[in-house]
């Protein structure tokens, strides 16, 4: 408990922010690396020697943590590159170390009886994936051991942070059946957006006490960006879908809703990378078209992230 309290307390500490780094301009995002080549080894030769500026890698490569001298090799393949590990903070993985075997589903969706007071129900989307209660201490004690271990051990230079948006999950009114903006979370008093920004503030402060220039970069859950406070803590963002999901357009009121609170960010200077999984060539065209019109860092690549896909400068 000692110990719990003191990862948590952390978040009262003096902790700066981040130095601004030379703008980046190509994105590499690899999720899968083990689909980019056989080994290991291969792999990072590979990451070396492309002309990612930033390259985004899953903690793992085939269920072995990367070593710091892989990242290292990596990061060293390029001037200024900056290695950053995938984290998400919203969503528990059932493929991950800390999972125990008796969290798993029942065949209802339902966690069992002897899953952790953070877990909820399993996301219909992605098998191994489960909602939870980010704001539980306990969950994030957790978290705060893998950034530990991220920043200390492995050497990554900063967290791409994912599931950002979970708060929407719990903006819906079961009893309802709406959604509410800004909607209040009876078990901390904050609304579940207020409880996700000071959960990604704790994680920078963390990731922070171990790389004094840890960059921290969420992806979606552009809403927060309103948040003074919370667009001066983060390093950038990443925006998928924007425009489109996979070959299919997005409604025009999305799209506007969205730019509402990206178009101000923009103009910060911060990176606003666009990732975006279209295959047809006329949703390639859009994304790039509009990429360039708005200023925003651009990657193309494909759904399940295992390869190195298109990255477009701003002047591309």
């Amino acid at each position: 408990m000692l110990k719990t309290l003191a990862l948590l307390l952390v978040l009262f500490s003096v902790i700066p922010v981040a130095a601004q780094t030379p703008s980046p301009q190509t994105l590499g995002y690899i999720l899968q690396p083990e689909g980019l080549a056989a080994t290991r080894d291969a792999v990072v030769n590979r990451l070396a020697k492309s002309d990612r500026d930033w390259i985004i890698l899953d903690t793992q490569f085939d269920g072995d943590p990367w070593p710091p001298e892989a990242i290292k090799m990596i990061r060293d393949g390029k001037p200024g590159r900056k290695v950053l590990a995938y984290l998400s903070i919203g969503e528990a993985e059932d493929y991950r170390e800390y999972w125990e075997k008796k969290w798993d589903a029942n065949k209802d969706g339902k966690p069992d009886d002897g899953a952790p007071g953070f877990l909820c129900a399993v996301n219909p989307n992605w098998e191994g994936n489960y909602k939870v209660r980010y704001w539980h201490r306990d969950w994030q004690a957790m978290i705060l051991k893998r950034v530990a271990t991220i920043m200390q051990t492995q050497k990554f230079d900063g967290l791409y942070l994912d599931i950002i948006d979970a708060f929407s999950f719990f903006e819906h009114d079961p009893k309802t059946d709406q959604w509410l903006d800004h909607r209040r979370n009876e078990q901390t008093g904050n609304t579940y957006r207020q409880d996700m920004i000071r959960w990604v503030q704790l994680i920078a402060q963390n990731a922070r006490r171990f790389h004094r220039d840890a960059l921290i970069i969420p992806q979606n859950g552009e809403q927060l960006l309103e948040d003074k406070a919370y667009s001066e803590w983060v390093s950038g963002i990443g925006i998928e879908d924007l425009y489109s999901d996979g070959n299919q357009k997005q409604p025009e009121d999305d799209t506007t809703y969205r730019l509402s609170f990206i178009k101000p960010f923009i103009a910060t200077g911060k990176p606003v990378w666009l990732v975006n999984y279209a295959t047809h060539p006329r949703y390639r065209r859009l994304v790039k078209s509009k990429a360039r019109e708005l200023g925003m860092r651009l990657l193309i690549t494909d759904s399940e992230l295992k390869t190195l896909g298109i990255s477009r400068t701003l002047q591309d």
